[in-house]
């Protein structure tokens, strides 16, 4: 047998909507932001007192890093979104806007900062730290995906 037959395939796996992409986004960004309104708290009241903001932000970054691993492999996979490029850039793109609509909330409310102190930090080491974490985040659905396809083989 050369192959599965393509109009099978298709019948087994439906084309991504954007519902899908949308669903999948939501729960990326859900999943890394629950682990962040977690950590966030631990680093500001135990580890910046200790260690510094920068060194206290270093050691957050793993920890978000594998929750980024584990959901942005997961996320798409539970939403039962297909792997291609535009889907996968969609969902990051899509959770980053998220997560920066919420990141703003919690900064204007719960912090009491203005719109030009929260650019302000970008500014900062702590602030270069998270910028390399917000470009993970937008761009893990799309590498993770890729890393974790099994190899074709060619019969």
């Amino acid at each position: 047998m050369t192959g599965a037959d393509p109009a099978a395939a298709s019948a087994q796996k439906p084309p991504t909507t954007w519902r899908r992409v949308l669903a999948a986004a939501s729960l990326y960004f859900a999943m890394v932001f629950a682990a962040g309104l977690v950590l966030g708290p631990v680093r500001v009241l135990w580890l910046e007192p200790w260690l510094g903001r920068t060194l206290a932000v270093l050691c957050e970054t793993p920890f978000l890093l594998g929750v980024m691993a584990f959901a942005a492999r997961r996320a798409p996979s539970w939403t039962g979104v297909a792997s291609d490029t535009i889907s996968l850039i969609s969902i990051g793109l899509l959770a980053l806007c998220l997560q920066q609509i919420a990141d703003l909330s919690v900064g204007f409310g719960l912090r009491g900062m203005t719109l030009s102190e929260q650019v302000a930090l970008f500014s900062t080491p702590p602030g270069w730290i998270y910028g390399f974490d917000l470009v993970v985040f937008a761009l893990a659905p799309l590498i993770l995906a890729r890393r974790s396809k099994p190899p074709q083989s060619e019969t």
